[in-house]
C-alpha cells in the first residue's frame, strides 16, 4: 500500500530565539532541533523512517518560516527513488519565507534506482527581504555499485513563481541526453546550488555572490562541469555535473561556505548530522 506522509513544520521567533513546531501524518518527522550557533539559528533534521519511495508514494513537506526567524534543514541519508510498478513517486516540498526570514535547505542527495518513475518539486515562496540559501543533489543510478540508470525517469521542478521555473524530464532512454557533450555527458550527478531572494539584489551583492562562487569552483576539481549564474535578480544558482555524488556534494558545501560568509556573515558551520 503506498505511503502518503506530510510535515508541517513552522519557525517562529520568541524571546531572540528561533523555536519550530510541526505536524505529520505518516512516516515523515524531525528531529530535536539543535543549536550549535545560538538561539538565532534553529538546526533541523527531516527523516523519513522507510528511507525511500516506491511508485504511489507521496512525501509533502510544508516549511514556513516567521518573519525574523533563520531555520536549517537537512537530512541523515540520501532519499531513494526504487524502481516502480508503473505509477509515480512524488517529493513535494513547498518552502515559504515571510519578511527577512531565512531558510537553509540542505537535504543530502536524491538516488534514482533504475526502473523509477519519480518527480522531485521544490517550490519557494519568499516576501521582501526573505533570503534562501538551498540544493538540490540527484543520481541517476549507482554507478560505483554497478547498478546503472537504464530504466525509469526523474521529473524536476524547481520554482520561484513569477521569476524562476526549472523544469525538465531525465528519461533513461534518452541516451543522446545522458551522453551527449551538449547533454549530460556521461555525467550521472547533478546538483543545483540557489541563492534565492524576496527582494532584487543590488547589482553589487549579486556580482558579489558570482564572483565569489566562480572562485570557488575555479580551484575544485569539478570546474570544467560547473558554472555559476544569475537569470534573475532575484536568484543565483551554481549548477554541477559529477560522475558521482560525493565530489559534487564536496563542492556545494565550499559554495555554501562562502556564500554563507559573503552574503550573511555567518561562519562555515556544518550540521552536526553530516559528521556522524
Amino acid at each position: 500500500m503506498p505511503w502518503h506522509a506530510r510535515l508541517a513544520l513552522d519557525y517562529t521567533v520568541e524571546a531572540g530565539r528561533t523555536v519550530a513546531r510541526h505536524t505529520h501524518s505518516g512516516p515523515l518527522r524531525i528531529l530535536q532541533s539543535l543549536y550549535p550557533e545560538g538561539d538565532t539559528i534553529c538546526h533541523n533534521v527531516l527523516v523519513h523512517p522507510p528511507g525511500g519511495l516506491v511508485g504511489g508514494d507521496t512525501l509533502e513537506l510544508a516549511v514556513q518560516v516567521q518573519s525574523g526567524a533563520h531555520g536549517l534543514i537537512t537530512t541523515p541519508g540520501a532519499t531513494r527513488f526504487y524502481r516502480s510498478d508503473g505509477t509515480q513517486a512524488l517529493q513535494d516540498t513547498r518552502l515559504v519565507l515571510e519578511h527577512d526570514a531565512r531558510l537553509e535547505w540542505l537535504p543530502l542527495e536524491a538516488i534514482c534506482y533504475s526502473g523509477c518513475l519519480a518527480e522531485n518539486r521544490i517550490t519557494m515562496e519568499l516576501a521582501s527581504g526573505a533570503e534562501l540559501l538551498g540544493w538540490d543533489v540527484n543520481a541517476l543510478g549507482l554507478p560505483l555499485a554497478k547498478q546503472p540508470f537504464v530504466r525509469g525517469a526523474l521529473r524536476q521542478h524547481i520554482e520561484l513563481p513569477g521569476v524562476w521555473l526549472e523544469r525538465g524530464t531525465v528519461d533513461a532512454s534518452d541516451t543522446r541526453l545522458l551522453n551527449s557533450p551538449v547533454g549530460l555527458a556521461g555525467q550521472r550527478c547533478m546538483a543545483s546550488l540557489f541563492f534565492v531572494t524576496g527582494t532584487p539584489l543590488s547589482r553589487e551583492r549579486r556580482q558579489q555572490a558570482l564572483d565569489s562562487a566562480r572562485a570557488v569552483l575555479a580551484a575544485h576539481p569539478l570546474a570544467a562541469t560547473a558554472g555559476a549564474t544569475s537569470p534573475h535578480a532575484q536568484v543565483v544558482v551554481v549548477r554541477v555535473l559529477a560522475p558521482v555524488v560525493e565530489p559534487a556534494m564536496d563542492l556545494l558545501r565550499a559554495l555554501r561556505h562562502t556564500w554563507r560568509q559573503q552574503l550573511w556573515t555567518k561562519s562555515p558551520s556544518n550540521p552536526r548530522i553530516w559528521s556522524m
